[in-house]
């Protein structure tokens, strides 16, 4: 796909950057620029970025494994619960600390559509974007939440 064709289709989309580390929200909130999108939220713990998602209505979280406040877990849990959250198919990217199996895992079961190790680059940035874009997975139930159905 070329460049111009990327930058088109990022543009409109809104992103929510939730992570506890100012830096890492800079140098994400620059990638996405760069990238093309302009419509860029950013939380620095669960209880906000569940404020801006039901607020802001983001396309697509990019959100940070540690979390203040409210954990990405319970963040995770919440926005994928049926009934509880106005968005549980939200596509989420969850960034993790080190590519731990057991992590990587668990952030697929709570309902993560992709997941990035830090420290990220644009190219696998936009990789993760793209794929939730052009390649979108259904909403399955697993249990009493929403999961985006396995590849």
């Amino acid at each position: 796909m070329a460049s111009k064709q990327i930058r088109e289709l990022l543009e409109p989309v809104s992103v929510l950057v939730a992570d506890g580390n100012n830096y890492t929200r800079r140098l994400t909130r620059g990638m996405l620029q760069h990238l093309g999108i302009r419509n860029i939220y950013e939380s620095t713990d669960g209880v906000s970025a569940l404020e801006t998602v039901r607020g802001g209505n983001p396309d697509i979280m990019i959100l940070e494994w540690g979390l203040p406040l409210l954990d990405s877990v319970e963040v995770m849990r919440i926005v994928r619960t049926p009934g509880m959250f106005p968005k549980p198919n939200l596509p989420v990217i969850m960034l993790l600390e080190s590519g731990i199996k057991s992590q990587v895992t668990q952030a697929m079961r709570l309902g993560a559509h992709e997941v990035l190790v830090k420290p990220i680059s644009p190219y696998a940035l936009e990789q993760r974007l793209l794929s939730i874009l052009l390649k979108p997975r259904p909403m399955v139930r697993a249990g009493k939440y929403y999961i985006p159905m396995p590849r």
